[in-house]
């Protein structure tokens, strides 16, 4: 099995967090990657715009730089040059052959064991994992504190920001003109996976990726917010909506009191969506049992 992972790094301002959290994400790669000494194969990728390219390590493939941003998508008074997650990903496709396409967010750290533990799961015959980060203290910042990161067992966050699927799947995804780095990029690519993967696992019970600090909902910009929004509710779900079963939902085979409760505290999934699979899902419960009493008794009349 070979494995393709891709991270879209930013030239971010000295002293900003990207600027050092980056390093530890880089670092924490390169480690994983030798850590599986090439069971699974890994290759490791980046795309980027060339002004990025300086903080970029060498043992990361640089891939064809981005042409477009959602700059260049519709008017904004204040949004950076945030990149369209669908160039991200048939970037990748494009430049590797591998069996599966990973992408993580930036300020996501693997743990070693991260290619191998994913290897195994998805030999059970999974097409796409969903892999939840735990988050640890705020008060690291430098890539030589890695091993005491790797020992802060942290607290379970509830988004997603870990993503591997089968590289067919690609074809399949509707992404419109969702950009990475703000809220709706990860709503918008759990729903595809829930509508096109056969079989998908949500991985929230290991220790595999971790997140500096714990914060659950950091401050965003609210233009490029809306746009996500708009570009989700409007582009994307119309068009996959009837390919969504609530059976195939993470946490769907909890008691329906508690897995109401997790769609609702989730920020990946909106609760109104839910709910209303939820009751058309009961609808067809209901339905199928009702069946079964009239096909009974037309069976005992004969």
């Amino acid at each position: 099995m070979k494995f393709a992972h891709v991270i879209n790094p930013v030239n971010a301002p000295a002293g900003s967090e990207l600027a050092v959290i980056q390093p530890v994400t880089f670092e924490s790669i390169r480690v994983a990657q030798e850590f599986c000494k090439g069971r699974p194969e890994v290759e490791l990728y980046t795309v980027s715009y060339p002004e990025d390219h300086v903080i970029i390590p060498g043992y990361f493939k640089k891939l064809p730089d981005l042409q477009r941003s959602v700059l260049d998508i519709a008017p904004f008074k204040n949004v950076r040059k945030y990149p369209l997650m669908l160039d991200v990903l048939k970037t990748l496709y494009s430049g590797s052959a591998a069996d599966f396409l990973i992408f993580t967010n930036m300020d996501i750290t693997l743990m070693p064991q991260f290619y191998l533990v994913a290897d195994d799961i998805l030999k059970e015959g999974y097409d796409a994992l969903i892999i939840n980060r735990r988050g640890i203290s705020g008060r690291y910042n430098s890539v030589e504190q890695l091993p005491l990161m790797y020992s802060e067992f942290g607290k379970p966050h509830p988004g997603f920001d870990c993503f591997i699927f089968r590289r067919e799947l690609l074809q399949k995804l509707v992404l419109e003109d969702i950009c990475i780095g703000v809220p709706f990029s990860e709503v918008a690519l759990i729903h595809n996976l829930i509508a096109f993967a056969e079989k998908l696992k949500l991985v929230d019970d290991m220790h595999l990726t971790l997140h500096i600090g714990a914060e659950v909902m950091p401050p965003v910009n609210a233009e490029a917010y809306r746009h996500n929004r708009r570009e989700y509710e409007t582009k994307i779900y119309p068009r996959i909506k009837p390919l969504l079963d609530i059976r195939k939902f993470p946490y769907s085979q909890l008691p329906l009191h508690k897995r109401l409760i997790k769609w609702a505290l989730n920020p990946s999934f909106r609760t109104h969506q839910v709910v209303e699979m939820e009751g058309k899902s009961f609808g067809r419960r209901v339905k199928f049992w009702l069946d079964g009493v009239r096909f009974s008794w037309l069976e005992r009349l004969k």
